[in-house]
């Protein structure tokens, strides 16, 4: 899996980069730069099919007006509605996203609670199954997306 975000609070990589995202320290933190808008870009490998994202922000620093993006089909999937709160947040697709194969998602945020645009993510994961045998869109490079495991990714 790939990740990329926005911006890195202080170009502070090392201690506030997106390697936190996914890591299994609590402690741990993706911290963006201030403004708006902050993204992170997510690319699966094998392809998936998402039927929820757990997000846990700092209190203070929630993003807000949060969209999910199929990057390879370029259209927005779903409006996500995150409170802002310490607590690890389960925001579900609408069933008739769960069942599509995507392979790059963007969870955009346009805005955040904090007045200076700064999202903080301690943790993020996507709840679903690995697609078997999909055929992507022609702009995607993806080639194969064939796996008969299930995926959390933590």
């Amino acid at each position: 899996m790939v990740h990329r975000v926005s911006s890195v609070l202080n170009r502070d990589v090392t201690s506030l980069g997106k390697q936190n995202l996914f890591d299994p320290n609590p402690e741990t933190c993706w911290n963006s730069e201030q403004g708006t808008p902050q993204h992170i870009l997510v690319e699966f490998a094998p392809c998936v099919r998402i039927h929820s994202v757990c997000v846990q922000f700092q209190g203070g620093f929630a993003g807000k007006d949060t969209r999910l993006i199929d990057m390879d089909r370029k259209e927005e999937i779903c409006a996500l509605f995150p409170d802002d709160n310490n607590k690890v947040q389960v925001l579900e697709l609408p069933k008739n996203e769960q069942g599509v194969a995507r392979r790059r998602i963007k969870l955009q945020f346009a805005t955040s609670t904090d007045f200076y645009g700064r999202i903080v993510v301690y943790s993020l994961d996507f709840k679903g199954s690995v697609a078997d045998d999909v055929e992507l869109p022609a702009k995607t490079t993806n080639d194969s997306c064939a796996s008969d495991a299930v995926i959390t990714i933590v």
